[in-house]
């Protein structure tokens, strides 16, 4: 089945000029103008993939990628920056915001679909070895203690029971922002680079939902 991507762009040459390029390339394609339109989209069709700008009318690409990430299908999904903003600064707050990845125009299309591929092949392994490790019988993952702090064990915990940003800061009475700084710290302490990558984490080391931390 071919993987579906969602690219939300307020330049609608560069939104054809994608597509056609995608779509040539047997992925199914669809695309908004913001990120107002690539929620509603996505939460009527969720992609594998997504394709953003930063600067958009409305919700912008940073606070877009936010709200994705506190939506059910949203937390996992692969997430590339596509964007004229090119400051440091800048890529620092794209993935602080949650992205996976960040590519800065004007760019080659053969570099977007090389980390198109990076992403979808990387979740594809994350989930193949998150299948092959819940076959494994309990006893046999023995967790080992975390470089965490309290704060961040709660919440390193409560990504894995699948709960959003905005659901565990209303479990723990802080904001989702405050979530998303605490996810980004362990994140760099496990040297990591997004919640896929923690969840496969998480279960290599033998923790789980349902297990307290020794």
């Amino acid at each position: 089945m071919a993987e579906r991507i969602l690219i939300v762009d307020d330049d609608p040459t560069l939104r054809r000029a994608l597509r056609r390029y995608l779509e040539a390339r047997s992925y199914k394609v669809a695309d908004t103008d913001s990120g107002d339109a690539g929620l509603l989209e996505f939460a009527l069709r969720p992609a594998d993939l997504v394709v953003s700008d930063v600067i958009m009318p409305g919700l912008d690409g940073y606070s877009f990628c936010r709200r994705l990430r506190e939506t059910h299908h949203g937390q996992l999904v692969p997430f590339i920056f596509l964007t004229s903003r090119a400051a440091l600064e800048d890529r620092i707050q794209g993935h602080l915001s949650g992205a996976d990845d960040y590519l800065v125009k004007p760019f080659e299309p053969r570099e977007l679909l090389a980390k198109i591929q990076s992403q979808l092949a990387r979740l594809a392994r994350v989930q193949q070895q998150m299948q092959d490790l819940l076959r494994q019988p309990a006893s046999e993952l023995t967790p080992e203690p975390l470089p965490l702090t309290p704060a961040e064990e709660k919440i390193f915990l409560a990504v894995l029971t699948g709960a959003t940003n905005r659901q565990i800061g209303d479990r723990l009475c802080i904001s989702p922002r405050t979530v998303q700084t605490h996810l980004s710290s362990i994140l760099t302490k496990l040297k990591l680079e997004n919640r896929s990558q923690l969840v496969r984490y998480a279960y290599e080391h033998g923790y789980s939902a349902d297990r307290s931390m020794v």
